[in-house]
């Protein structure tokens, strides 16, 4: 009976190779396949930083990369869930032809996921699908990586939360006009700049392309920086072809 599939996934931080984790390198040193999603010309650093990963922290092991074209999720929607169902649809179909083409019985294979495979990352969600259908037979194991948030906090020099106080995780789209309602509110997946709806006196912390060489940071009242990051993200954005940013917004004190 030949030994089953295995497959990794392996949080390989927020963007500096520097934040691979001891865990992280040896797992990349297990797998024989690393599977390097494609998401198009303007995020061809995405891909590179991967590559670059491979290259410096594996060792006297023979690997093979498979590139495959990441699906588009629909802009025009009625419904969001609905929407987000259609594509992660699009994706374990895939995922699933990767598995079953592209890795034999007994070899090991890899997704490297940018920051935490548990964070706002639905490929953990989709491999689980997929195990649990069963019509590919495999095992799996998921590998933690530095989050944006950290790297956000370390970048500012700051602690996520005060005191015997909490911190509220949410996305851009979540997050509702006017006062926060947490002390402190982590902020992901912006791409409407819903901080620009927030009480001015509400401070913010905020940063892009957190850890590689294009990082920007800003931070003071809103109604002081928030234009500054408005024009920022957007010059920075159109330079480089994308934008991944997050922030930290504080009750005022």
């Amino acid at each position: 009976m030949s030994a089953p599939r295995q497959l990794l996934l392996i949080g390989i931080g927020a963007g500096d190779p520097d934040y691979l984790t001891m865990q992280a390198a040896a797992a990349l040193n297990r797998a024989d396949v690393f599977f390097i999603q494609d998401k198009g010309r303007d995020k061809q650093a995405l891909r590179a930083l991967r590559t670059q990963i491979c290259e410096r922290f594996i060792t006297d092991r023979d690997y093979r990369m498979v590139a495959f074209d990441y699906p588009v999720r629909a802009k025009e929607f009625s419904d969001y869930k609905a929407n987000v169902a259609d594509w992660h649809a699009d994706i374990e179909a895939i995922y699933t032809r990767l598995l079953r083409d592209e890795l034999a019985d007994g070899q090991c294979g890899a997704f490297l996921i940018w920051g935490d495979p548990a964070l706002y990352d639905s490929t953990m969600r989709i491999i689980e699908s997929i195990h649990a259908r069963g019509d590919v037979a495999f095992d799996y194991e998921i590998i933690p990586g530095i989050t944006a948030i950290q790297a956000l906090a370390a970048k500012h020099r700051i602690a996520l939360n005060r005191i015997g106080e909490p911190v509220h995780i949410t996305t851009g789209r979540k997050l509702p006009a006017g006062a926060i309602e947490a002390d402190s509110v982590v902020v992901m997946l912006d791409g409407e700049q819903a901080f620009t709806r927030i009480d001015p006196d509400t401070e913010i912390f905020w940063g892009a392309y957190l850890g590689t060489p294009d990082e920007v940071l800003i931070a003071g009242r809103l109604g002081d920086v928030r234009d500054r990051i408005v024009q920022t993200r957007e010059a920075a954005r159109q330079r480089i072809g994308w934008i991944m940013d997050t922030y930290l917004l504080r009750k005022p004190r």
